[in-house]
């Protein structure tokens, strides 16, 4: 299914007329206000951007969106009033070439991981997905100088690869990395030297989990699962 709708969202041609956003798609909300005087921005981006919203109930649909990662909510804005995107499994998001699924996951341990996942990678096998959060940094007093500094708001992106709705986080360290898929680590250890992997390069980190895969894949007797014998993380 969201193959299919992936593809959907690829075939939308950029300047193709939709139908606007309807208002049963949409939630109120209030526009945050308790960051403005930090610095950095509780938005992936400040601003608003061409969005196409996909209803697989209803169909396709424009509007201009942002998402905001502090409410994990896709945000649309008429006049002084804010809305929200209502967070379904079944409605989703493109945002400027990103693609926003909301998701009711779960980790490997069983635990819930609901909320806003990028696609990043479409597999009959495995997905990979990346998700935003916020650090935030609370304004502090300077005990030298007795100046107040400003708070700060941080984006951080964390990767995961999603089998049959269970995800598990993919570390940015090698060591942590290759701990993870221990069963493989010999013939990784080989492959991220021969091809110089950067795992912070999201272009490197799909390169490495699809090797990954493969070598699972060309075992004699390949496991069902691509998340079976690793390392589970939380």
């Amino acid at each position: 299914m969201k193959k299919l709708l992936l593809l959907l969202f690829l075939i939308i041609a950029p300047g193709l007329l939709l139908a606007q956003l309807p208002r049963n798609l949409l939630k109120s909300t209030e526009r945050v206000s308790t960051f403005d005087e930090y610095d950095g921005s509780i938005y992936m981006k400040m601003r608003y951007k061409e969005s196409s919203v996909i209803d697989e109930k209803s169909g396709a649909f424009d509007a201009k969106l942002k998402y905001n990662i502090f409410t994990d909510a896709l945000e649309y804005n008429q006049g002084s009033k804010y809305f929200e995107v209502i967070k379904s499994p079944t409605v989703h998001a493109r945002i400027d070439g990103d693609y926003f699924y909301f998701c009711n996951f779960k980790s490997t341990r069983g635990l819930n991981r609901e909320g806003y996942y990028v696609l990043v990678e479409l597999n009959d096998k495995y997905r990979i997905y990346k998700r935003f959060t916020l650090k935030i940094i609370e304004p502090t007093q300077n005990t030298l100088t007795q100046v107040a500094e400003a708070g700060q708001l941080k984006m951080t992106t964390t990767y995961f690869v999603e089998e049959e709705g269970t995800i598990m986080e993919l570390p940015m360290n090698k060591k942590e990395m290759l701990a993870v898929f221990s069963d493989k680590e010999s013939e990784l250890k080989v492959y991220l030297k021969k091809e110089k992997i950067r795992l912070r390069k999201e272009e490197d980190l799909i390169r490495l989990v699809a090797r990954y895969n493969a070598l699972k894949s060309a075992d004699s007797t390949p496991s069902q699962s691509l998340l079976s014998n690793v390392t589970r993380r939380e």
